[in-house]
């Protein structure tokens, strides 16, 4: 956990509340000294996920029928052309209390993937985290919450192959109310979540958010 990170474990959590506790903790940055008059951008209420009765998105591509489902491989790199993010992706794994690492803060182009976690282009929700920003401006993920459905993201895997999700959805959830069930759940198909920190944000706390990125596998290659 980053020494500015505030949140606080509560009593009683589902197994997703800890899921999603975990993964998020360590991303919130402080912004002393950036030079980011407005904040990075946030999801607007289009960009949401539509969902069914079930829970399912509505709204998720329909990927090729013959598509292939990838295998277990780590991440080497993700690329999202739209908001010209072309980064390395770091493995991290838990701290010392057990929560989930995220990527060193002085590197403003790295984003990690949880060792132990989904890899992209299996079935199942897999989790890239990276930083909004840090004390010396934009990081890797801080044009996130501009993405739109359609939009395309690619994970290339050290295996040599290269996952390719459609974005679906973009939304901002508060830190004390996130919804793990509903992001990390398995739909039944190789998804991806690419998440950081949004929302509100105040000097003494840091923001009170975090934008998340639903989106679904239609290429593999």
């Amino acid at each position: 956990m980053l020494e500015d990170e505030t949140e606080q474990r509560p009593r009683r959590r589902s197994p997703w509340g800890v899921l999603a506790l975990a993964l998020l903790s360590g991303l919130a940055m402080m912004r002393n000294g950036a030079n980011v008059e407005d904040g990075p951008p946030q999801p607007t209420a289009a960009a949401a996920v539509a969902t069914r009765a079930d829970q399912q998105p509505a709204n998720a591509p329909t990927p090729p029928a013959d598509m292939e489902v990838l295998d277990h491989s780590s991440v080497q790199r993700i690329r999202i052309p739209t908001i010209n993010v072309d980064a390395p992706v770091m493995t991290v794994g838990l701290d010392a209390q057990g929560w989930i690492d995220a990527p060193p803060p002085q590197d403003r182009n790295l984003a990690g993937w949880y060792l132990n976690g989904i890899s992209p282009g299996q079935q199942g929700s897999a989790v890239i985290v990276g930083h909004v920003d840090n004390a010396q401006g934009p990081a890797v993920f801080y044009g996130l919450g501009s993405l739109k459905p359609g939009q395309h993201i690619e994970v290339q895997r050290y295996d040599g192959r290269t996952a390719v999700f459609e974005v679906y959805g973009v939304e901002v959830f508060a830190k004390d109310a996130f919804p793990g069930a509903r992001v990390y759940g398995d739909t039944g198909h190789p998804e991806l979540r690419v998440i950081t920190c949004g929302g509100g944000y105040s000097k003494a706390k840091g923001y009170d958010g975090n934008v998340v990125v639903f989106a679904r596998m239609v290429e593999a290659r």
